[in-house]
């Protein structure tokens, strides 16, 4: 009896350590329905990303979107300029790039350009891409990007007027 026990112990453990599959685009914990209800209640703009902005909403974003993967950061000068996100909608199975700019580098930069998309593994291209010049906006979002069968990474890019290259980050792969 003692020995089954902790065979049963040591495989449950052992499969602990083994990595979970990859997964789809879609897939993964969708918030909560407190966290759905709180962003429900507000069109405001948000870091976090709020498909019920008045942006997101003139580019075509899902009410039911939310975040999947990990956010990225685009870096200037060894600091944090911007947040690049990749979304998720189950109703319209559509994903979507978005781009926080900071608040301490609109204070310091007045026109940037900036564009974010759906990177496609598969089609080796942006999809959905939307690019924004000479603007102070702190809040875009893509198109929507059918890319939900696919293995994708939200990009998004952000140049300072006198640099040479935008500062660019993209989101971990989501397949």
């Amino acid at each position: 009896m003692r020995a089954r026990r902790i065979l049963v112990v040591a495989a449950a453990s052992a499969a602990a350590l083994i990595p979970a599959a990859s997964a789809v685009a879609g897939t993964g914990p969708a918030p909560s329905p407190g966290k759905q209800s709180l962003t429900a209640r507000s069109a405001a703009p948000s870091e976090a990303g709020n498909p019920l902005s008045v942006k997101a909403q003139a580019a075509g974003v899902c009410s039911d979107a939310y975040q999947i993967g990990a956010t990225a950061y685009i870096n200037r000068a060894g600091a944090h300029v911007a947040s690049v996100k990749q979304f998720y909608s189950p109703t319209c199975k559509r994903n979507y790039g978005y781009v926080w700019v900071w608040q301490s580098f609109r204070d310091k930069i007045k026109d940037y350009d900036v564009s974010t998309g759906v990177y496609s593994y598969s089609r080796d291209q942006v999809v959905g891409q939307d690019w924004w010049n000479a603007t102070n906006q702190q809040e875009f979002w893509s198109y929507p990007a059918a890319t939900v069968s696919e293995c994708t990474a939200a990009i998004g890019t952000l140049r300072a007027p006198g640099d040479p290259v935008a500062g660019q980050a993209s989101t971990s792969k989501r397949c």
